[in-house]
């Protein structure tokens, strides 16, 4: 099956759909979490409400970044094709639901999406958890088969192999540092309209 012939494409946001932003170290300096340990999995240790304070915090940190949020090349190009054929569009995000739904609006991306089908971290397990995957193939009533995985970062790569659907490894700058846990490699969201991207065991994308 062609790539472009899976009828349910699920996004990672930031990073993927928007152009990278997040600053996770100096994040984790302000909220004085451990250098180098995964924010939400750090949060989630804590007591509880010192966990509330910190993830308040959060979500206004990440709603100034939603609100200058700006769409990868290619975007509305690739999610407009993938809407003619007829494709269900979804996200799972480690941000809020309310927060991605503001980078999507920020983004001119928002009219691609039933928010519905946008999975935060509150409405699903967090990425690496294939929970949200499997949450929108139930809403969709599909099987993996015929789903992608599309996303910039190792959690979202591994997600999709733990839900058992094709992962898509998108990364601008070409080292492509988590290449294994990817079935294809891109360099832009405009190589799959031109299916010019790299399977695991081929070489680089065209």
């Amino acid at each position: 099956m062609s790539l472009l012939d899976r009828r349910h494409w699920i996004f990672d946001m930031d990073g993927t759909l928007t152009i990278a932003v997040h600053d996770f170290d100096a994040i984790r300096a302000e909220l004085g979490l451990p250098a180098g340990r995964l924010i939400l999995e750090a949060l989630a240790e804590l007591p509880e409400r010192e966990r509330a304070v910190l993830v308040a915090r959060l979500d206004a940190i990440e709603f100034e970044l939603a609100r200058a949020a700006r769409p990868q090349p290619g975007a509305a190009r690739l999610l407009a094709a993938l809407r003619e054929r007829g494709a269900s569009l979804g996200i799972v995000t480690r941000n809020s639901r309310e927060n991605a739904l503001c980078t999507l609006d920020a983004a001119g991306l928002a009219g691609f999406f039933d928010p519905a089908h946008v999975l935060g971290r509150d409405e699903a397990e967090p990425k690496p958890s294939p929970d949200g995957i499997l949450r929108l193939l139930d809403a969709w009533q599909a099987d993996a088969a015929s789903a992608v995985m599309i996303g910039d970062y190792r959690l979202d790569l591994l997600s999709g192999r733990a839900a058992g659907v094709a992962t898509v490894y998108l990364d601008p700058s070409g080292r492509f540092d988590f290449a294994t846990l990817a079935d294809h490699r891109i360099l832009h969201l405009d190589d799959l309209l031109l299916e010019s991207f790299s399977r695991e065991d081929g070489g680089a994308p065209r």
